[in-house]
């Protein structure tokens, strides 16, 4: 069975764990064997696998001396860890990886979002989601409530501390006129403005760029203060979450090719521009 996705304050909970343990000098056997634990539940609670209790992070610190103001943080963190986000709350059902996912768009520094058939969920207007859903044969009742989940989502792009979000858009994803030509060019337009916030870089990759690294389909890959950077990949039934360092490595180094080809930014502001002109003639 798939394992079940880590939640976002359990995998940033578990990299702190795993940073005290490492400067402890101590084994995830060293520890289970103080603690009369097992060494895959000291790896699974270091991952954000395992639920964990206050009392078990409480039993953890004190193995590593940890006390203060540090141990009252690392605490709360785990009172936390489990609590359910808005996502989860205003629109319960949601599949698990959509829910994980949105919660990982919440805490992440750094989104590198490469898409080559439609506009980033984080960049869609909401008639260009309704009109993505309506073609994928999507009721208009479920439709609606995954706009708003959709919208809901971009709050990430202007948080505090927002992260660096960089979307490179294959040029198909301009050219399909996906919702009729004043859906696209509001999407557009919408897509200039966001990208002049500080945080956010869009670059486009042209037809002409012709074969590149990025041919295997769309992918996200989102970086975190400590816990390790992971990918989302999206299917029509399901999606996947990649954390294997390995894997994970392929698409980071992905991105950063087909980001060189692209466009640079000022350059893709000038296309997108120009074809929103043209949904406007």
């Amino acid at each position: 069975m798939p394992r079940r996705p880590a939640t976002v304050r359990a995998r940033g909970l578990g990299a702190e764990l795993r940073e005290l343990r490492e400067k402890s000098n101590l084994t995830t056997r060293e520890v289970a064997r103080m603690l009369g634990w097992s060494a895959s539940t000291v790896s699974r609670t270091e991952t954000g696998h395992r639920n964990i209790s206050s009392e078990d992070v409480s039993a953890l610190l004190a193995v590593y001396g940890v006390a203060g103001r540090e141990r009252d943080h690392l605490l709360a963190l785990a009172r936390e860890a489990n609590q359910p986000g808005w996502w989860e709350t205003r629109h319960p059902g949601l599949p698990a990886q959509l829910t994980a996912l949105i919660g990982f768009e919440s805490q992440a520094t750094r989104i590198t979002d490469v898409a080559l058939i439609v506009f980033p969920g984080l960049l869609q207007t909401a008639d260009y989601a309704r009109a993505v859903m309506e073609a994928a044969g999507i009721s208009a009742v479920h439709a609606e409530t995954r706009v708003a989940t959709r919208l809901g989502r971009q709050a990430a792009l202007s948080r505090p501390n927002p992260p660096q979000y960089l979307a490179i858009l294959d040029e198909a994803v301009l050219r399909r006129p996906i919702g009729g030509r004043n859906t696209m060019a509001a999407q557009l337009r919408h897509v200039l403005n966001v990208a002049e916030r500080p945080n956010v870089e869009v670059r486009v990759l042209p037809f002409d760029r012709g074969a590149h690294a990025g041919l295997a389909g769309s992918f996200v890959v989102l970086a975190f203060p400590k816990a390790p950077t992971i990918v989302h990949l999206e299917h029509k039934r399901s999606s996947l979450l990649l954390d294997e360092p390995g894997d994970v490595t392929a698409f980071t180094e992905a991105a950063d090719l087909i980001r060189n080809v692209a466009f640079d930014p000022i350059r893709s502001a000038e296309f997108i521009a120009k074809v929103a002109a043209e949904y406007e003639s």
